[in-house]
Protein backbone atom coordinates (compact mmCIF):
# COMPACT_ATOMS: atom_id res chain seq x y z
CA UNK A 1 0.00 0.00 0.00
CA UNK A 2 1.18 3.94 -0.47
CA UNK A 3 2.98 4.53 3.14
CA UNK A 4 1.23 6.70 5.47
CA UNK A 5 3.77 9.32 5.30
CA UNK A 6 2.16 10.33 2.34
CA UNK A 7 -1.49 10.30 3.23
CA UNK A 8 -4.29 11.97 4.80
CA UNK A 9 -3.88 15.88 6.01
CA UNK A 10 0.19 16.00 5.55
CA UNK A 11 0.17 14.84 2.34
CA UNK A 12 2.24 17.08 -0.27
CA UNK A 13 0.64 19.02 -3.32
CA UNK A 14 1.91 17.05 -6.39
CA UNK A 15 2.38 18.88 -9.48
CA UNK A 16 4.64 16.63 -11.75
CA UNK A 17 5.38 13.16 -12.28
CA UNK A 18 8.74 14.32 -11.29
CA UNK A 19 7.42 15.16 -8.20
CA UNK A 20 5.58 12.14 -6.82
CA UNK A 21 6.20 9.71 -4.04
CA UNK A 22 7.84 6.62 -5.18
CA UNK A 23 4.75 4.36 -4.86
CA UNK A 24 3.13 6.44 -7.28
CA UNK A 25 5.91 6.36 -9.90
CA UNK A 26 6.16 2.92 -9.40
CA UNK A 27 2.53 2.52 -10.03
CA UNK A 28 2.50 4.59 -12.94
CA UNK A 29 5.28 2.40 -14.54
CA UNK A 30 3.89 -0.76 -14.13
CA UNK A 31 0.53 0.51 -15.78
CA UNK A 32 2.21 2.15 -18.60
CA UNK A 33 4.56 -1.20 -18.68
CA UNK A 34 1.22 -3.23 -19.24
CA UNK A 35 -0.37 -1.05 -21.32
CA UNK A 36 2.26 -0.66 -24.30
CA UNK A 37 3.36 -4.54 -24.34
CA UNK A 38 -0.69 -6.16 -23.78
CA UNK A 39 -2.96 -3.39 -24.99
CA UNK A 40 -1.01 -1.59 -27.41
CA UNK A 41 -0.77 -4.45 -30.00
CA UNK A 42 -4.56 -5.97 -29.23
CA UNK A 43 -6.52 -1.94 -29.25
CA UNK A 44 -7.54 -2.18 -32.51
CA UNK A 45 -8.44 -5.91 -32.42
CA UNK A 46 -10.86 -5.07 -29.46
CA UNK A 47 -12.30 -1.48 -31.19
CA UNK A 48 -12.69 -3.48 -34.31
CA UNK A 49 -13.82 -6.73 -33.21
CA UNK A 50 -16.29 -5.28 -30.75
CA UNK A 51 -14.31 -8.01 -28.23
CA UNK A 52 -14.00 -7.79 -24.69
CA UNK A 53 -10.60 -8.23 -23.76
CA UNK A 54 -10.78 -11.08 -21.30
CA UNK A 55 -7.23 -11.73 -20.81
CA UNK A 56 -6.04 -8.39 -20.53
CA UNK A 57 -8.95 -7.90 -17.52
CA UNK A 58 -7.71 -11.03 -15.55
CA UNK A 59 -3.99 -9.60 -15.49
CA UNK A 60 -5.23 -6.32 -14.68
CA UNK A 61 -6.72 -8.14 -11.72
CA UNK A 62 -3.56 -10.13 -10.90
CA UNK A 63 -1.63 -6.40 -11.18
CA UNK A 64 -3.68 -5.11 -8.03
CA UNK A 65 -5.55 -2.88 -10.89
CA UNK A 66 -9.27 -3.86 -10.50
CA UNK A 67 -9.60 -3.26 -6.84
CA UNK A 68 -6.48 -0.59 -6.82
CA UNK A 69 -8.26 1.92 -3.65
CA UNK A 70 -10.18 -1.32 -2.02
CA UNK A 71 -8.18 -2.92 1.46
CA UNK A 72 -5.93 -5.66 0.88
CA UNK A 73 -8.04 -7.61 3.53
CA UNK A 74 -11.34 -7.64 0.67
CA UNK A 75 -8.33 -8.34 -2.11
CA UNK A 76 -7.64 -5.10 -3.52
CA UNK A 77 -3.88 -3.22 -3.80
CA UNK A 78 -5.37 -1.61 -0.52
CA UNK A 79 -3.47 1.96 -2.19
CA UNK A 80 -5.75 5.15 -2.94
CA UNK A 81 -7.56 7.53 -5.09
CA UNK A 82 -4.58 9.00 -6.94
CA UNK A 83 -2.77 5.82 -7.43
CA UNK A 84 -6.33 4.83 -8.73
CA UNK A 85 -6.22 8.37 -11.87
CA UNK A 86 -2.87 7.39 -12.45
CA UNK A 87 -3.22 3.78 -13.17
CA UNK A 88 -6.43 4.83 -15.27
CA UNK A 89 -4.57 7.25 -17.22
CA UNK A 90 -1.94 4.65 -18.28
CA UNK A 91 -4.40 2.10 -18.78
CA UNK A 92 -6.74 4.10 -20.75
CA UNK A 93 -3.83 5.51 -22.98
CA UNK A 94 -3.24 1.96 -23.96
CA UNK A 95 -6.74 0.90 -24.61
CA UNK A 96 -10.27 3.09 -23.53
CA UNK A 97 -11.98 -0.22 -23.57
CA UNK A 98 -9.97 -1.93 -20.98
CA UNK A 99 -10.12 1.67 -19.31
CA UNK A 100 -13.50 1.60 -18.66
CA UNK A 101 -13.66 -1.91 -17.48
CA UNK A 102 -11.31 -1.22 -15.18
CA UNK A 103 -13.02 2.47 -14.54
CA UNK A 104 -16.38 0.55 -13.33
CA UNK A 105 -15.13 -2.22 -11.24
CA UNK A 106 -13.18 -0.06 -9.72
CA UNK A 107 -15.45 2.94 -8.37
CA UNK A 108 -18.87 2.01 -9.82
CA UNK A 109 -18.58 -1.39 -8.22
CA UNK A 110 -16.30 -1.74 -5.54
CA UNK A 111 -16.11 1.60 -3.95
CA UNK A 112 -19.66 1.47 -2.54
CA UNK A 113 -19.48 -2.19 -1.90
CA UNK A 114 -16.75 -1.52 -0.36
CA UNK A 115 -17.82 1.71 1.90
CA UNK A 116 -21.83 0.53 2.91
CA UNK A 117 -21.93 -3.00 2.75
CA UNK A 118 -21.40 -5.39 5.43
CA UNK A 119 -18.62 -7.84 6.07
CA UNK A 120 -20.13 -10.42 5.67
CA UNK A 121 -21.28 -8.80 1.90
CA UNK A 122 -17.88 -7.87 1.35
CA UNK A 123 -16.49 -11.24 1.62
CA UNK A 124 -19.27 -12.39 -0.98
CA UNK A 125 -19.41 -9.19 -3.29
CA UNK A 126 -15.92 -7.45 -2.82
CA UNK A 127 -13.17 -9.83 -2.49
CA UNK A 128 -13.87 -11.40 -5.75
CA UNK A 129 -14.23 -8.30 -7.53
CA UNK A 130 -11.36 -6.26 -5.90
CA UNK A 131 -9.19 -8.95 -7.14
CA UNK A 132 -10.11 -9.24 -10.85
CA UNK A 133 -11.78 -12.88 -10.41
CA UNK A 134 -15.39 -11.45 -10.83
CA UNK A 135 -16.86 -8.14 -12.37
CA UNK A 136 -19.21 -6.10 -10.98
CA UNK A 137 -21.74 -2.87 -12.84
CA UNK A 138 -23.36 0.19 -12.01
CA UNK A 139 -27.57 0.08 -12.40
CA UNK A 140 -28.92 3.75 -12.21
CA UNK A 141 -29.72 4.87 -15.67
CA UNK A 142 -32.87 3.61 -16.80
CA UNK A 143 -34.77 4.26 -20.39
CA UNK A 144 -36.77 7.58 -18.99
CA UNK A 145 -34.44 9.34 -16.60
CA UNK A 146 -31.38 10.06 -18.52
CA UNK A 147 -29.72 12.85 -16.12
CA UNK A 148 -32.17 12.56 -13.48
CA UNK A 149 -31.07 9.78 -11.16
CA UNK A 150 -33.97 10.47 -8.04
CA UNK A 151 -36.37 9.45 -10.97
CA UNK A 152 -36.40 5.65 -10.54
CA UNK A 153 -38.75 3.74 -11.72
CA UNK A 154 -37.39 0.02 -11.01
CA UNK A 155 -39.51 -1.00 -8.15
CA UNK A 156 -38.06 -3.56 -5.30
CA UNK A 157 -40.86 -4.88 -2.87
CA UNK A 158 -40.40 -6.89 0.00
CA UNK A 159 -41.99 -10.07 -0.04
CA UNK A 160 -40.95 -12.17 3.03
CA UNK A 161 -36.99 -12.66 3.33
CA UNK A 162 -36.73 -11.56 -0.35
CA UNK A 163 -36.98 -8.43 -2.28
CA UNK A 164 -38.75 -8.53 -5.66
CA UNK A 165 -37.41 -6.33 -8.32
CA UNK A 166 -39.25 -5.07 -11.28
CA UNK A 167 -37.84 -3.02 -13.91
CA UNK A 168 -35.39 -2.22 -16.83
CA UNK A 169 -31.92 -0.25 -16.43
CA UNK A 170 -30.14 1.26 -19.80
CA UNK A 171 -26.96 2.07 -20.74
CA UNK A 172 -24.98 -0.31 -18.13
CA UNK A 173 -21.30 -0.92 -19.09
CA UNK A 174 -19.86 -4.25 -18.84
CA UNK A 175 -23.50 -5.76 -18.39
CA UNK A 176 -22.68 -8.94 -20.28
CA UNK A 177 -19.88 -9.97 -18.53
CA UNK A 178 -20.75 -8.55 -14.96
CA UNK A 179 -21.67 -11.59 -12.33
CA UNK A 180 -23.28 -9.12 -9.74
CA UNK A 181 -25.15 -5.75 -10.33
CA UNK A 182 -25.75 -2.74 -7.65
CA UNK A 183 -29.86 -2.03 -9.03
CA UNK A 184 -31.36 1.18 -7.59
CA UNK A 185 -34.69 0.81 -6.63
CA UNK A 186 -37.74 2.37 -5.45
CA UNK A 187 -39.05 0.95 -1.98
CA UNK A 188 -41.34 3.89 -1.09
CA UNK A 189 -42.65 5.86 -4.11
CA UNK A 190 -43.98 8.53 -1.32
CA UNK A 191 -40.71 9.71 -0.36
CA UNK A 192 -39.27 10.41 -3.31
CA UNK A 193 -35.70 10.21 -3.97
CA UNK A 194 -35.25 9.21 0.14
CA UNK A 195 -37.15 5.80 -1.05
CA UNK A 196 -34.57 4.88 -3.15
CA UNK A 197 -32.57 1.83 -2.29
CA UNK A 198 -29.31 -0.13 -3.74
CA UNK A 199 -29.07 -3.81 -3.88
CA UNK A 200 -26.42 -6.38 -4.59
CA UNK A 201 -28.40 -8.17 -7.79
CA UNK A 202 -26.10 -11.53 -8.59
CA UNK A 203 -26.26 -11.21 -12.87
CA UNK A 204 -27.64 -15.09 -13.01
CA UNK A 205 -30.60 -14.58 -10.97
CA UNK A 206 -33.88 -16.03 -12.07
CA UNK A 207 -35.99 -13.45 -13.77
CA UNK A 208 -33.11 -11.39 -14.46
CA UNK A 209 -32.28 -10.64 -17.76
CA UNK A 210 -29.84 -9.01 -20.29
CA UNK A 211 -30.85 -6.75 -23.39
CA UNK A 212 -28.67 -6.72 -26.63
CA UNK A 213 -25.60 -4.94 -26.88
CA UNK A 214 -25.49 -1.56 -28.23
CA UNK A 215 -23.36 -0.71 -31.07
CA UNK A 216 -21.76 1.86 -30.11
CA UNK A 217 -19.45 4.67 -31.28
CA UNK A 218 -16.49 3.98 -29.62
CA UNK A 219 -15.01 1.93 -26.36
CA UNK A 220 -16.25 -1.01 -28.19
CA UNK A 221 -14.83 -3.38 -26.44
CA UNK A 222 -17.01 -2.98 -23.77
CA UNK A 223 -20.50 -4.30 -23.62
CA UNK A 224 -23.14 -1.70 -22.93
CA UNK A 225 -26.87 -3.30 -22.37
CA UNK A 226 -29.78 -3.41 -20.67
CA UNK A 227 -30.69 -4.82 -17.48
CA UNK A 228 -34.17 -6.46 -17.52
CA UNK A 229 -35.68 -7.88 -13.73
CA UNK A 230 -39.28 -9.02 -14.16
CA UNK A 231 -39.98 -10.31 -10.67
CA UNK A 232 -36.76 -11.44 -9.86
CA UNK A 233 -36.21 -12.34 -6.80
CA UNK A 234 -33.29 -11.76 -3.75
CA UNK A 235 -32.27 -12.64 -0.60
CA UNK A 236 -33.32 -10.02 1.98
CA UNK A 237 -29.62 -9.37 3.21
CA UNK A 238 -29.04 -8.46 -0.69
CA UNK A 239 -29.99 -4.86 0.46
CA UNK A 240 -26.60 -2.73 0.01
CA UNK A 241 -26.55 0.08 2.72
CA UNK A 242 -29.70 0.79 4.80
CA UNK A 243 -33.11 1.39 3.15
CA UNK A 244 -33.38 4.94 1.34
CA UNK A 245 -30.47 5.38 1.03
CA UNK A 246 -30.20 4.49 -2.67
CA UNK A 247 -29.51 7.97 -4.18
CA UNK A 248 -27.20 9.08 -1.38
CA UNK A 249 -25.10 5.88 -2.46
CA UNK A 250 -25.51 6.53 -5.75
CA UNK A 251 -24.50 10.30 -5.55
CA UNK A 252 -21.39 9.51 -3.66
CA UNK A 253 -19.82 6.77 -6.16
CA UNK A 254 -20.85 8.94 -9.13
CA UNK A 255 -18.53 11.70 -7.39
CA UNK A 256 -16.01 9.09 -7.20
CA UNK A 257 -16.20 7.60 -10.48
CA UNK A 258 -16.04 11.28 -12.26
CA UNK A 259 -12.40 10.63 -11.24
CA UNK A 260 -11.75 7.49 -12.97
CA UNK A 261 -13.06 8.92 -16.26
CA UNK A 262 -11.77 11.95 -15.81
CA UNK A 263 -8.67 9.61 -15.47
CA UNK A 264 -9.53 7.61 -18.67
CA UNK A 265 -10.04 10.86 -20.52
CA UNK A 266 -6.39 11.86 -19.43
CA UNK A 267 -5.24 8.24 -21.24
CA UNK A 268 -6.80 9.45 -24.41
CA UNK A 269 -5.77 12.79 -24.80
CA UNK A 270 -1.75 11.79 -23.97
CA UNK A 271 -2.42 9.32 -26.27
CA UNK A 272 -3.68 11.94 -28.84
CA UNK A 273 -0.89 14.18 -28.21
CA UNK A 274 1.52 11.29 -28.33
CA UNK A 275 0.39 10.07 -32.23
CA UNK A 276 0.39 13.84 -33.43
CA UNK A 277 3.55 15.04 -31.92
CA UNK A 278 5.54 12.19 -33.23
CA UNK A 279 4.06 12.10 -36.31
CA UNK A 280 4.66 16.06 -36.65
CA UNK A 281 8.56 15.29 -36.14
CA UNK A 282 8.33 12.79 -38.65
CA UNK A 283 6.00 14.15 -41.70
CA UNK A 284 7.83 16.27 -44.37
CA UNK A 285 6.17 19.28 -46.36
CA UNK A 286 7.62 22.47 -48.04
CA UNK A 287 10.79 21.04 -47.45
CA UNK A 288 10.69 20.15 -43.90
CA UNK A 289 8.82 18.19 -41.06
CA UNK A 290 5.62 19.66 -40.71
CA UNK A 291 6.61 20.78 -36.95
CA UNK A 292 8.69 23.70 -38.26
CA UNK A 293 5.34 24.48 -38.73
CA UNK A 294 3.76 27.64 -36.12
CA UNK A 295 0.17 25.92 -37.38
CA UNK A 296 1.19 22.63 -36.03
CA UNK A 297 3.11 24.12 -32.75
CA UNK A 298 -0.08 25.89 -31.81
CA UNK A 299 -2.20 22.71 -31.88
CA UNK A 300 1.05 20.67 -29.78
CA UNK A 301 0.58 23.72 -27.44
CA UNK A 302 -3.13 24.23 -26.88
CA UNK A 303 -3.22 20.17 -26.52
CA UNK A 304 -0.38 19.90 -24.08
CA UNK A 305 -1.97 22.95 -21.80
CA UNK A 306 -5.47 21.21 -21.96
CA UNK A 307 -4.12 18.03 -20.94
CA UNK A 308 -1.42 19.22 -17.94
CA UNK A 309 -4.17 21.68 -16.53
CA UNK A 310 -7.06 18.83 -16.64
CA UNK A 311 -4.00 16.08 -15.15
CA UNK A 312 -3.67 18.61 -12.03
CA UNK A 313 -7.50 18.93 -11.72
CA UNK A 314 -7.89 15.24 -11.71
CA UNK A 315 -4.88 14.68 -8.88
CA UNK A 316 -6.30 17.56 -7.03
CA UNK A 317 -9.82 15.85 -6.88
CA UNK A 318 -8.21 12.46 -6.07
CA UNK A 319 -6.16 14.09 -3.69
CA UNK A 320 -9.07 15.41 -1.87
CA UNK A 321 -11.00 12.41 -1.43
CA UNK A 322 -8.08 10.68 -0.19
CA UNK A 323 -8.15 13.20 2.69
CA UNK A 324 -11.84 12.90 3.51
CA UNK A 325 -12.57 16.20 2.01
CA UNK A 326 -15.76 17.14 0.47
CA UNK A 327 -14.76 16.54 -3.28
CA UNK A 328 -18.04 16.85 -4.88
CA UNK A 329 -17.21 19.79 -7.15
CA UNK A 330 -13.53 19.02 -7.57
CA UNK A 331 -14.33 15.68 -9.17
CA UNK A 332 -17.09 17.51 -11.40
CA UNK A 333 -14.47 19.85 -12.57
CA UNK A 334 -11.63 17.12 -13.05
CA UNK A 335 -14.17 15.00 -15.16
CA UNK A 336 -15.70 18.24 -17.12
CA UNK A 337 -11.86 19.81 -17.92
CA UNK A 338 -10.44 16.29 -18.71
CA UNK A 339 -13.10 14.95 -21.00
CA UNK A 340 -13.05 17.97 -23.14
CA UNK A 341 -9.81 17.97 -23.42
CA UNK A 342 -9.38 13.85 -24.26
CA UNK A 343 -12.30 15.62 -27.42
CA UNK A 344 -10.30 18.46 -28.00
CA UNK A 345 -6.72 16.31 -27.78
CA UNK A 346 -8.33 14.29 -30.36
CA UNK A 347 -9.47 16.44 -32.42
CA UNK A 348 -6.06 18.17 -32.94
CA UNK A 349 -4.27 14.76 -33.55
CA UNK A 350 -6.57 13.77 -36.60
CA UNK A 351 -5.85 17.42 -37.93
CA UNK A 352 -2.27 17.25 -37.50
CA UNK A 353 -2.32 13.50 -39.51
CA UNK A 354 -4.35 14.71 -42.09
CA UNK A 355 -5.46 11.95 -44.39
CA UNK A 356 -4.17 9.38 -41.78
CA UNK A 357 -5.42 10.55 -38.86
CA UNK A 358 -8.87 9.51 -40.67
CA UNK A 359 -8.19 6.15 -41.68
CA UNK A 360 -8.26 3.02 -39.23
CA UNK A 361 -4.21 2.83 -40.33
CA UNK A 362 -3.48 5.06 -37.66
CA UNK A 363 -4.91 5.30 -33.98
CA UNK A 364 -6.38 8.75 -34.16
CA UNK A 365 -9.39 7.89 -35.48
CA UNK A 366 -10.41 5.70 -32.76
CA UNK A 367 -9.33 8.13 -29.88
CA UNK A 368 -11.35 10.68 -31.47
CA UNK A 369 -14.49 7.91 -31.43
CA UNK A 370 -13.62 6.99 -27.83
CA UNK A 371 -13.21 10.35 -26.73
CA UNK A 372 -16.44 11.37 -27.38
CA UNK A 373 -18.09 9.41 -24.53
CA UNK A 374 -16.35 10.64 -21.59
CA UNK A 375 -18.21 14.30 -21.94
CA UNK A 376 -21.32 11.93 -21.90
CA UNK A 377 -21.18 9.05 -19.27
CA UNK A 378 -21.06 9.66 -15.32
CA UNK A 379 -22.81 12.72 -16.10
CA UNK A 380 -22.92 15.18 -18.89
CA UNK A 381 -20.81 18.23 -19.16
CA UNK A 382 -23.71 20.02 -18.80
CA UNK A 383 -24.56 18.32 -15.42
CA UNK A 384 -21.28 19.12 -14.51
CA UNK A 385 -21.56 22.78 -14.86
CA UNK A 386 -24.34 22.49 -12.75
CA UNK A 387 -22.65 20.52 -9.95
CA UNK A 388 -19.79 23.30 -10.00
CA UNK A 389 -21.96 26.48 -9.81
CA UNK A 390 -24.46 24.85 -7.56
CA UNK A 391 -21.21 24.21 -5.21
CA UNK A 392 -19.72 27.19 -5.96
CA UNK A 393 -23.01 29.36 -4.98
CA UNK A 394 -23.74 27.56 -1.86
CA UNK A 395 -19.79 28.52 -1.03
CA UNK A 396 -20.52 32.29 -1.90
CA UNK A 397 -23.40 32.07 0.18
CA UNK A 398 -22.40 30.87 3.02
CA UNK A 399 -19.21 33.12 3.38
CA UNK A 400 -18.96 36.68 3.85
CA UNK A 401 -16.88 37.46 1.04
CA UNK A 402 -15.51 40.82 0.50
CA UNK A 403 -15.93 42.48 -2.82
CA UNK A 404 -15.14 46.21 -3.71
CA UNK A 405 -18.14 48.81 -3.00
CA UNK A 406 -20.55 50.27 -5.55
CA UNK A 407 -19.86 54.01 -6.44
CA UNK A 408 -23.37 55.81 -5.32
CA UNK A 409 -24.16 56.14 -9.01
CA UNK A 410 -24.03 52.27 -9.68
CA UNK A 411 -26.45 51.94 -6.41
CA UNK A 412 -29.24 54.50 -7.71
CA UNK A 413 -28.81 52.48 -11.45
CA UNK A 414 -29.20 49.00 -9.63
CA UNK A 415 -32.54 50.15 -7.67
CA UNK A 416 -34.15 51.82 -10.78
Amino acid sequence: GINAEYMGVGRARFTSYATLPQEYKAIRDMSRQFAEQELFPIAAEVDVQHKFPAEAVKKLGELGLMGVAVSQEYGGAGMDYLAYAIAMEEISRGCASTGVIMSVNNSLYSTPVDKYATHEQKLQFLTPFASGKQLGCFGLTEPGNGSDAGAANTTARLDGNEWVLNGTKSWITNAHEADVAIVFATTDKSLKHKGISAFLVPTKTPGFSLGNKEDKLGIRGSSTANLIMENCRIPKDYLLGKPGYGFKIAMSTLDAGRIGIAGQALGIAQASLDIAAKYSLERKAFGNTIAKLYAIQLKLSQMASKLEAARLLTWKAAIAKDRGDDFTQAAAMAKLNASEAATFCAHQAIQILGGMGYVSDMPAERYYRDARITEIYEGTSEIQHLVIANNLLKDYGSTNVKVPAAPHSAKARATD
